[in-house]
């Protein structure tokens, strides 16, 4: 990790996972199921926690907005795209509400957590093509 990424993870109030992320914990997981089964289940994720308040569903373009309701505060945008049949791709982007311009890399911690919450009910494929 260069400098600069070590900079950016922690003085910074927003992070997204992406297919080629410096990052390993932040690139791109792909999951075996459909767009409609994996919609619904970060869905019902967020329902079932009492951190988290649904803000906005659009099943059309495969997006939820979440805002945290416990601890620092976070805007939250699940995306989920199938790639192809039974291949689903989820990213996350995260933005903390901060007085300061850093989040001491909250942001860029919560992803990897939301994954492993996901992948309790969901099954892997793998991070990358």
């Amino acid at each position: 990790m260069s400098i600069k990424h070590t900079f950016n993870k922690y003085f910074n109030t927003h992070s997204e996972s992406s297919e080629n992320h410096w990052d390993p914990n932040l690139q791109t997981r792909y999951f075996k199921t459909t767009k409609e089964k994996g919609f619904k289940t970060i869905e019902q994720l967020f329902k079932n926690s009492s951190s988290y308040k649904i803000v906005a569903t659009s099943e059309e373009h495969g997006e939820i907005s979440v805002t945290t309701k416990k601890g620092r505060k976070a805007f939250i945008v699940a995306t989920v795209i199938m790639v192809r049949p039974f291949r689903t791709a989820v990213d996350f982007s995260v933005t903390t509400e901060s007085m300061f311009p850093i989040d001491l890399g909250y942001s860029h911690n919560l992803i990897p957590k939301l994954y492993e919450q996901l992948k309790k009910d969901l099954t892997l494929i793998e991070t990358n093509n």
